[in-house]
């Protein structure tokens, strides 16, 4: 079969390799659409990794199913994601599923959703395949993954009706996070960055309001706020930080959402962000299976409409144009990339 080996940003190539095996409890999913991450492109997180095959925003179709599988037949339509919890550990008993070791270090399906075929562990095919409403496309149901990631996000915040969400970063999480915060109940919700696009685009996906992200922030927020700043900061790119930490009103929470470069510090002064304010800082880590049903309900009922996040579908062949984009969303009108390993 067909894959998209990743050895660099600059270095993808389309090889060959053998169609997996599956064994009891697995399936063998043909890949249908699957999405390029934000972290694909993190070098330093893949470099003593490399060279292998990513891809862990999958959806597909089942077309095998190993000895003992009851849950799931050949012709499912089904999306997958690749990290489970054992929910037994002391993490997964507190409700910090996506802090299990299982989780973190000894899950992933094979070789990676840049492939046209991928081999589903029985533990995922347990706890993190789901069934694809016939009236979801696969592109779509590709989303439950990074979906799910946010909607942990905001679930760890504690986003609550009524309060006003400030998002900073309108890249694919922070476009995401802008509907799921309306679902959930977030009186205001207001964008900010530095690109003009990713400003009419948070428009589209339901942002009240969408300013440039600089230091006429606060006051900007404050004008449409009723005098105070946000309840609920979420950081979609850590060159936000700083301003994050000046926009959050007394009492309110700031999410460190996004990955960070390589050795990045929290720029803040502790008598500043912490004495006689109550703020909370506090992040989040990717989804767990909980939040994938969830996300994946939200994107069948429309409550979040993931598709006008799309901006570029590519075959297998092109998946090194696809890392290019994402590498350099601005000059490429980027937001999403969906690859398809069975178009054309």
């Amino acid at each position: 079969m067909r894959v998209s080996m990743y050895y660099s940003n600059q270095d993808v190539r389309l090889q060959e390799m053998p169609r997996p095996q599956i064994g009891p409890g697995e399936i063998l999913v043909k890949v249908m659409a699957s999405g390029i991450c934000g972290s694909d492109v993190m070098e330093w997180y893949r470099r003593d990794k490399v060279p292998l095959v990513l891809g862990h925003e999958v959806a597909g179709q089942v077309v095998e199913v190993g000895a003992g599988v009851e849950r799931f037949q050949k012709g499912d339509r089904v999306a997958v994601t690749h990290h489970v919890p054992c929910n037994t550990c002391h993490y997964c008993l507190s409700g910090h599923h996506s802090m299990c070791e299982t989780l973190l270090k000894k899950t992933k399906f094979y070789p990676g959703g840049f492939a046209e075929f991928l081999r589903v562990p029985a533990i995922n095919v347990e706890r993190g395949t789901f069934p694809v409403p016939d009236h979801v496309s696969y592109e779509d149901a590709s989303f439950m993954e990074p979906l799910a990631c946010v909607l942990r996000g905001q679930k760890q915040a504690g986003i609550r009706p009524g309060q006003t969400v400030l998002v900073l970063g309108a890249g694919i999480s922070g476009l995401l996070h802008i509907p799921l915060a309306r679902v959930l109940g977030a009186g205001l919700v207001v964008a900010g960055d530095t690109i003009p696009y990713r400003l009419d685009k948070a428009l589209t996906m339901g942002a009240h309001h969408a300013f440039t992200a600089d230091d006429s922030l606060l006051d900007k927020v404050r004008q449409v706020n009723q005098g105070m700043l946000a309840d609920l900061v979420i950081i979609c790119f850590d060159g936000f930080i700083p301003l994050a930490l000046k926009a959050v009103e007394r009492g309110g929470t700031v999410l460190f959402f996004a990955g960070a470069a390589e050795g990045a510090c929290i720029p803040a002064c502790i008598n500043d962000i912490f004495w006689r304010t109550e703020v909370t800082l506090t992040s989040s880590y990717a989804g767990a299976p909980a939040d994938c049903d969830q996300a994946l309900r939200l994107i069948a009922s429309g409550g979040v409409p993931v598709n006008k996040l799309i901006t570029h579908r590519l075959g297998l062949q092109e998946a090194d144009q696809g890392f290019r984009v994402v590498c350099d969303p601005v000059a490429n009108d980027c937001v999403k990339v969906i690859i398809q390993p069975h178009a054309g």
